[in-house]
């Protein structure tokens, strides 16, 4: 399969990235916001994507780094990975691509990522490749429609075509009304910080991983899961900060 190290990772078009998601994430749905395209090549074959823009509701983020311009941040909106590469190929892409946008934007001062309990994990490969743990919420915006589709109530309130498909307004009574099931699971919030100086004015605390076997939020592949040597406390979990994600959001291979 080959050495995580020997994977190359440059930018793309649109199209080629587009196309990877589709075929590899696992929601096979591209986000139109997303502005820088990077490929994950292995011995001259594309075989993973990553696409970063700004999130779905910018005005919902951009506070969490205090005097935050508009365009100073980004989100990794997609991240698409064939089950062809080798172990560990999500932490080294994502670390190669931090340096190359330190290099060629740097006006971006922070990247926020979220890991999917819902569907996926949380976030090991974040947790890798040196973001910071700043909030963990319940999941309260993410939907399963009839057919099968993932989708986010805001998602679906700012999409006219998605409303006229699934016959609601996008509000949680209106979702349910047509037969949408909120995904259980957590929604867990990382940032990495391009420059170093802008988690002086991050105006949330950083979390100890252990928030998240705290919240009882440990999750694979949409599966409750508990480390060894840990446990969950019973009752209703801890959930701290926490903001709505673009989805839908990466699975890492296994």
């Amino acid at each position: 399969m080959g050495d995580a190290k020997n994977i190359r990772v440059e930018p793309i078009d649109r199209k080629s990235a587009d196309a990877a998601v589709k075929r590899w994430h696992y929601s096979g749905r591209t986000y139109s916001k997303s502005r820088l395209h990077l490929g994950v090549f292995m011995d001259g074959e594309l075989l993973g994507a990553m696409q970063f823009g700004p999130p779905l509701q910018t005005s919902h983020l951009v506070g969490l780094v205090e005097g935050t311009r508009w365009n100073g941040f980004v989100e990794l909106n997609r991240m698409a990975f064939s089950d062809r590469l080798p172990r560990n190929s999500e932490s080294r892409a994502l670390a190669v691509s931090m340096r190359l946008m330190r290099k060629h934007a740097p006006h971006v001062q922070w990247v926020v990522s979220f890991a999917d309990g819902t569907q996926c994990g949380d976030g090991a490969i974040y947790r890798a490749s040196g973001f910071v743990l700043t909030g963990v919420k319940r999941n309260t915006s993410l939907w399963r429609t009839p057919s099968g589709a993932v989708v986010s109530d805001v998602g679906v309130r700012t999409s006219e075509n998605l409303c006229r498909a699934l016959g609601t307004t996008g509000s949680s009574a209106s979702l349910a009304s047509v037969g949408c099931e909120r995904l259980a699971g957590f929604q867990r919030r990382y940032v990495f910080f391009i420059d170093p100086t802008a988690r002086e004015r991050l105006t949330v605390p950083v979390l100890p991983f252990s928030a998240i076997d705290a919240a009882g939020a440990r999750m694979y592949r949409g599966k409750p899961s508990v480390r060894a040597g840990t446990s969950t406390r019973d009752g209703a979990p801890v959930e701290v900060g926490g903001a709505t994600p673009t989805p839908a959001l990466p699975c890492p291979a296994p």
